[in-house]
């Protein structure tokens, strides 16, 4: 990132603004013509909470279920059990149309913004249709005024308003995205590896924009993608997922200088290196991810973690607990790192 970007703001309020409890999505999957139907536990029992203008990271290798998280989450994909608590409310009874007046409070940024933008639609027809949509503006004039601030707070020209999609470069179409996204002025933005598709000086441009613009509006963000180092400097909690499950959640500071669980050390060690991830600390799986047709039994990252105590860790779930009393940094492992 750049010297000038601002690090997370500390907190305001301790309120949670979601709050996700025994989280679950599983997929029912036909394995060949004839085969049995599996379920893959693409989200299993996953609970964690969202603060006012907190950015809670969410890191894991592919496969491990951040994205199905974020979009079951917001109810883009329904979830098989758990509840979801939105600013006090329920949201998981909820029919597609009592969510509605909720949608503009809680948006999305996807991975590829190519995917997610209409290529027939100009820039100005992208952000006027969320504007129209939920009744934002009450003219054309206040339309236009309102799109030209969008574009200029994800660092876009307004001119550009008349451009399509192809005719902006990987970055700006990510911007572009994002002044979509929040559009709505949400109180909530779920950024599904928004790093993804864009080149290294564009990814330092778009962390220090939500950066930015969380200080602004006092936006509340969970961040879910591979990239730790991005993580690290955006977030104020983080949590590591491994096969649909969280198995170490923390501050921070403290989730990088000390990771508890086997996984959590090995996947930081895998990450660039910076003062909280030297390569002292790199190691190497023993194998490749699970199937998550058929996970192990047990804890679930057994078959390829060093420290597996035989007779327990492929036989007990670990639970997620808290290792110090008030520490905040919770840890699933029957034989953590010390």
């Amino acid at each position: 990132m750049t010297e000038s970007g601002a690090l997370p703001r500390p907190l305001r309020t301790p309120q949670p603004l979601i709050q996700v409890q025994k989280l679950t999505k599983f997929f029912p999957v036909r394995r060949g013509w004839f085969g049995r139907t599996h379920l893959v536990r693409a989200v299993n029992g996953v609970s964690f909470y969202v603060r006012h203008a907190e950015t809670l990271g969410i890191v894991g290798e592919s496969g491990c279920g951040k994205t199905t998280l974020g979009r079951t989450m917001l109810r883009l994909l329904e979830p098989t059990f758990g509840r979801i608590v939105f600013d006090g409310q329920d949201v998981t009874p909820l029919s597609q149309g009592e969510l509605r007046p909720l949608r503009k409070r809680m948006q999305i940024v996807f991975p590829d913004p190519s995917a997610s933008l209409h290529p027939r639609m100009t820039v100005r027809a992208l952000l006027a249709e969320p504007l129209r949509a939920h009744r934002l503006v009450r003219d054309r004039g206040e339309q236009e005024d309102r799109i030209s601030t969008l574009l200029r707070n994800v660092g876009l020209r307004p001119e550009w308003m008349h451009r399509y999609p192809h005719e902006l470069s990987a970055g700006q179409r990510q911007r572009l995205s994002i002044a979509r996204a929040l559009a709505v002025e949400p109180q909530l933005l779920v950024c599904d590896d928004p790093f993804g598709a864009v080149d290294a000086s564009n990814r330092a441009r778009i962390v220090n924009l939500l950066l930015e613009l969380q200080e602004n509006a006092d936006l509340s963000v969970l961040l879910a993608t591979r990239d730790a180092p991005i993580v690290e400097y955006m977030s104020h909690r983080v949590a590591v997922m491994y096969l649909g499950r969280v198995v170490e959640l923390g501050p921070t500071r403290s989730l990088f200088d000390q990771p508890y669980h086997p996984h959590t050390h090995t996947l930081l060690g895998q990450a660039p290196a910076s003062e909280s991830t030297p390569p002292q600390r790199s190691s190497r799986l023993t194998s490749q991810l699970p199937s998550a047709f058929v996970p192990p039994s047990g804890c679930a990252f057994h078959p390829r973690c060093p420290r597996a105590i035989e007779g327990q860790c492929g036989v007990e779930e670990p639970e997620l607990r808290e290792l110090d009393p008030n520490s905040h940094h919770w840890v699933a492992c029957h034989n953590p790192i010390a």
